[in-house]
């Protein structure tokens, strides 16, 4: 593995074959995806990176003992956290700084890189965030789908991903787009006992039911004993 000193930078000026995307300042936005088809993809591609004095980039990093060449130093783990923050995807932040993924995890769950970890956490929320942007930017404006015939393409049309969208939100946030709790059913639950008194209201109770089985079971009793004594009379 390489090691970078220098903070990743998103590529820019690639060429394709689609419409390069912009960022607020109108330049072009690079994508980092090593497959093709994903560049279309907002979420393929990174936002600006986090400023050198954001309080993101503000926490204690972890210091090894004997460092190696290929060791995670602090400036390349805060250059992780920035490309983290930028692309909330992970394989991507650690291509960036050339790590694997075996190696950023292990380095995690040592003892001393409590700070490292909480900033993994906050870039990751900070990339849910631009993903929740996504996927409304999705649903409400669309993405362009191309229509082939006879290997060409013909048309396009646009596809509105609702699915992905109400996905992506209940599992973020939950306290807003979460689907409504099941009731309580359970015996002793307001719910239940209210159901339980508007099927007593509309029909006999179980004690009348049992009394009217009680009777005709009795009764039946009684026809049988009778037709027996005619029999043996």
């Amino acid at each position: 593995m390489t090691d970078r000193s220098s903070t990743p930078a998103p590529r820019r000026g690639a060429k394709s074959s689609v419409s390069a995307r912009r960022d607020k300042r109108g330049e072009e936005i690079g994508c980092p995806s090593v497959r093709p088809s994903r560049r279309t993809s907002a979420a393929a591609f990174f936002e600006d990176l986090p400023d050198a004095d954001d309080p993101l980039l503000g926490f204690a990093p972890y210091l090894h003992k004997a460092p190696r060449r290929n060791s995670i130093t602090p400036d390349r783990q805060r250059m992780f956290i920035a490309a983290l923050a930028a692309s909330g995807i992970v394989t991507q932040a650690a291509r960036a700084i050339g790590a694997s993924l075996e190696a950023l995890y292990k380095l995690r769950q040592i003892k001393g890189a409590e700070g490292f970890s909480a900033a993994w956490d906050m870039a990751v929320d900070r990339g849910m965030l631009r993903l929740q942007d996504c996927a409304l930017e999705r649903a409400i404006v669309g993405e362009e789908r191309p229509v082939a015939s006879g290997g060409k393409v013909v048309a396009t049309y646009t596809r509105h991903d609702t699915a992905l969208m109400l996905f992506l939100l209940r599992q973020r946030m939950p306290e807003r787009y979460a689907m409504p709790a099941a009731p309580d059913v359970r015996p002793g639950s307001a719910l239940y006992e209210r159901i339980r008194r508007e099927i007593a209201a509309e029909g006999p109770s179980l004690e009348e039911i049992r009394a009217s089985i009680d009777a005709k079971t009795a009764q039946l009793r009684r026809a049988v004993e009778a037709r027996r004594k005619r029999e043996e009379g």
